[in-house]
């Protein structure tokens, strides 16, 4: 095979990739499901809501891979999020089970050619990276048999008790200047900070969380954090791209939390569904970028070993929230009043 007709190869077999994942998304958007608002706690999900791992690893599945493994989750009906390769289900000492078909995941990455190496020297250029995004197969662990005892297990839920004060105490470590009042939720990019209504107003409180957690995970794209692009005005391609990585985002931190909000921001369901079409990469990197969102925020979760003492609203919202090694802050809601403008 020719140097020449092997990248070609390569570089067709990862458009198809891309062609084949936008695809399935574009299916269930166009079908009114959002595929990271998956009905977990319904009679359509049997396994809880939890962020999918790697079985033997315990790693965290990430971008891409959590929208393909939800979803593959409530299509087959798995009870639980644990996955495996074929090769980890042997050597854990079980096996996946004949006639089995397994789940197509992705690893994305970036090389330099040993030719783009050798140009660079030679023009004293800095050698240019090549994406490429590679597949293969995981096995939910309920296809398999005779794993380990408690491999397989479900994450025990959170108790109902400690989800809201965590979120508090996470956005309290951030940083982020976060304002509680008005009507409206947004991020306003200029002056870096984020606004969203009182819990008393959302029908169900919890839906709340989902919403500040949206709100912030457009504040981690400020320069001073993960630097994301945020110019793009409101109704632009740009703009709905962002869209998509707040809402992923909030997503996977909900799924990380325990949190099943009903809230659903699906107004921007025609722009997201354009922007799919155009591009075959943007959910690839919208969904990279939501998991480095998720993973920035939820670095500010305190940890189990943090003493809590909590007084809650009606509907179980906290009032108030006191770790013993929170440092003395404003409480959560106040700030200094200057002007909105451009809010996300």
């Amino acid at each position: 095979m020719s140097r020449k007709t092997a990248p070609a190869r390569a570089g067709q077999d990862r458009a198809s990739l891309y062609d084949e994942i936008t695809g399935k998304i574009i299916a269930q958007l166009e079908a009114g499901r959002v595929p990271w608002v998956q009905p977990w706690g319904t009679t359509a999900a049997k396994a809880p809501l939890a962020m999918p791992r790697n079985a033997a690893t315990g790693r965290q599945y990430s971008g891409i891979n959590v929208l393909i493994l939800w979803g593959a989750v409530i299509e087959h009906g798995f009870p639980g999020q644990s996955w495996l390769t074929f090769r980890q289900a042997l050597a854990l000492g079980g096996n996946v089970r004949k006639s089995e078909r397994g789940t197509t995941v992705v690893y994305a990455d970036r090389f330099v050619p040993d030719d783009e190496k050798r140009r660079a020297r030679e023009a004293g250029e800095e050698a240019q990276a090549i994406p490429f995004l590679k597949r293969f197969t995981v096995f939910n662990t309920a296809q398999c048999e005779n794993l380990p005892e408690g491999i397989a297990a479900a994450a025990p839920p959170h108790l109902p008790g400690l989800i809201e004060p965590r979120v508090e105490a996470l956005i309290r470590a951030t940083g982020v200047d976060f304002r509680i009042g008005r009507d409206r939720a947004f991020y306003v990019p200029a002056l870096d900070y984020v606004q969203v209504p009182p819990p008393q107003a959302y029908f169900e409180p919890i839906n709340w969380h989902r919403t500040a957690l949206h709100e912030l995970g457009h504040a981690t794209g400020h320069p001073s954090r993960l630097g994301r692009d945020l110019s793009g005005s409101f109704g632009t391609k740009k703009y709905a791209f962002e869209e998509l990585v707040a809402e992923m985002n909030a997503a996977f931190c909900c799924a990380s939390l325990g949190i099943v909000p009903t809230v659903r921001h699906a107004d921007y369901l025609g722009s997201w569904l354009e922007v799919l079409r155009e591009d075959n990469r943007a959910i690839v990197r919208a969904a990279s970028q939501a998991s480095k969102a998720a993973d920035w925020l939820l670095a500010f979760v305190p940890s189990d070993g943090y003493e809590l003492h909590a007084e809650y609203s009606l509907g179980g919202v906290p009032k108030s929230v006191t770790y013993q090694t929170t440092s003395a802050r404003l409480p959560l809601g106040q700030h200094r009043s200057v002007d909105a403008s451009s809010p996300r």
